[in-house]
């Protein structure tokens, strides 16, 4: 008994030694303000972590979300909240934005016309977000509930504006998880960030940093029809709002500049080298994960393709149909392959498809672009799905089709690791060719193999960065010191034009003196002159 006793009392001493060496350990409350589509997935990879560490994660969703659907055998919390509108209103604006894209791709004669549109989808969009807003904000039971809550932070994408003003009054810092906004026109003006028109392409353009002179300018001048177009468009529909609910003077932009953190979902794989601020944080890829074992029926169907290997083809999650005109033209250029394909496609069978091809509701795509048998992926673009074919080293055939998709590959193109095709001049021959050299040109897949390289060769993984700078901010209660002055600046005082003045004005005075004085000396030399002659 004795010795049993001493054995148990060893045993304690050594589990208290081994708290004692972990030390105390910080676990957070986490509220998140998300948004719809791929914005979502991105964040729920986060929020599973932070999870996993031990931190407590509530997701306030709307009972009309697309994507978040609130479980009750879920880790993660949920508090939902009643909006006055329906489900099929965020489906049906959404496919409005994607249709307009797909079918009104902006020329130098339709640039102002589609922007024209856009701009109205955009305002729609908008007065949703505060429905949505306004549904939280003057839900007094739910605002009690949630400051009792005592949250450490708040996590939000500023795609779904509001949970700035939410943080501001439950009085936590937030952080703000995004892909880009059009031109950087949040990240520059909002957060500071330098974005050289010169050598920075704007976002949606298409633009790689090296450009001619035609594109520099065509880059300047979008950069400014965005800064003109969004800040009236805020000034309008936004800056009033914030004032109203803060109970003072202020502007969204003021509001969305106090962000402690910006975690950006790209990384130097992806970006061309930028400045960029001590407080925006490089997570691109955090989703990313070596590929596991593929469905029995689906692994049996790859190894079938013997030495030929296979191509997967998504168009992701907001394509879910195309024309049968359309849909043919793929299958027919897919039929000429001799690698198998895997094609994610939800809409009418195309009647050429080929024996070759299977499609499906659904793929593992993260799991077949690391399967050893994959040649080349076929993508519209998504970010989502770029940084899994980085992370894999996986050429692209990249059929870009709206928003930030164009921009991402023509990242891609420029790093040599993607064909580009239109997708409203697609023609089957064009998909041939381009799978054909994206496959059997070694060049393409050494360049993704590369992009690879550098995405893995981090000090740090994409996910833990993530996560430590919500936990650093949580800890330290903000990230102030990281932060620059200009946000304590005005327009003018930022851009130096006060100086300018100033400088001026000295230069304008020194300039008159100096005149008076020498018409002064000159008047003076005539009277000398006169009298002498006198």
């Amino acid at each position: 008994m004795a010795t049993k006793a001493t054995g148990s009392k060893k045993y304690f001493q050594l589990l208290l030694f081994q708290v004692t060496l972990l030390g105390p350990v910080f676990c957070g409350n986490v509220l998140v303000w998300p948004t719809e589509g791929s914005h979502w997935l991105n964040v729920k990879i986060v929020i599973q972590e932070l999870i996993r560490r031990g931190h407590s994660v509530t997701i306030l969703v709307s009972n009309a979300s697309l994507f978040i659907k609130p479980r009750a055998e879920a880790t993660e919390k949920f508090e939902v909240y009643n909006v006055p509108f329906k489900k099929d209103t965020i489906e049906n604006l959404i496919e409005g934005i994607v249709a307009l894209w797909l079918n009104n791709r902006p020329t130098a004669l339709t640039f102002w016309q589609f922007y024209k549109e856009l701009g109205k989808l955009s305002k729609n969009w908008h007065q949703m977000n505060r429905l949505m807003c306004d549904a939280v904000l003057t839900n007094r039971e739910l605002m009690a509930h949630l400051r009792g809550s005592s949250y450490d932070l708040l996590l939000s994408d500023p795609v779904t504006l509001c949970g700035d003003l939410l943080a501001l009054k439950l009085a936590v810092p937030f952080i703000y998880s995004l892909r880009f906004s059009p031109a950087s026109t949040v990240e520059r003006h909002c957060g500071g960030l330098l974005s050289p028109p010169s050598y920075v392409p704007a976002s949606t353009m298409g633009l790689t940093d090296q450009m001619s002179f035609v594109e520099r300018l065509k880059n300047f001048i979008f950069y400014l029809y965005t800064d003109l177009f969004f800040l009236k468009f805020w000034q309008d529909e936004w800056d009033g709002y914030y004032s109203n609910v803060l109970g003072r003077p202020t502007t969204l932009c003021e509001t969305m500049g106090k962000a402690e953190i910006w975690l950006i979902r790209t990384y130097w794989d992806f970006e061309f080298p930028r400045p960029f601020l001590p407080n925006f944080e490089f997570v691109g890829g955090l989703h990313c994960q070596p590929a596991k074992p593929l469905p029995k029926e689906m692994e049996e169907f790859v190894q079938s393709s013997g030495e030929h290997g296979i191509v997967v083809f998504s168009l992701g999650s907001m394509v879910h149909n195309l024309t049968d005109e359309k849909s043919n033209v793929i299958a027919r250029a897919l039929s000429q392959l001799p690698q198998k394909v895997l094609w994610r496609y939800k809409g009418k069978k195309p009647e050429a498809l080929g024996s070759n091809t299977r499609i499906y509701d659904w793929i593992p795509q993260n799991d077949l672009l690391g399967h050893p048998s994959t040649k080349a992926f076929i993508t519209h673009g998504g970010t989502n799905g770029i940084y899994e074919a980085i992370y894999h080293g996986i050429p692209m055939v990249g059929i870009p089709m709206f928003g930030d998709q164009h921009d991402n590959i023509a990242h891609m193109r420029a790093k040599g690791a993607a064909v580009e095709l239109d997708f409203s001049t697609l023609k089957t021959q064009d998909l041939v060719e381009a799978l054909n050299m994206v496959i059997n040109t070694s060049t393409y897949k050494e360049n993704a193999l590369r992009l690879s390289k550098i995405h893995h060769d981090q000090p740090v993984k994409p996910l833990d960065r993530a996560v430590f700078w919500i936990e650093f901010v949580m800890r330290h209660k903000g990230a102030k010191h990281l932060r620059p002055a200009a946000h304590h600046l005005t327009w003018y005082q930022y851009h130096c034009l006060d100086v300018l003045a100033f400088l001026f004005t000295c230069a304008a005075t020194a300039v008159f003196i100096l005149v008076k004085c020498c018409l002064f000396c000159c008047r003076k030399r005539v009277r000398i002159a006169k009298r002498k002659k006198e």
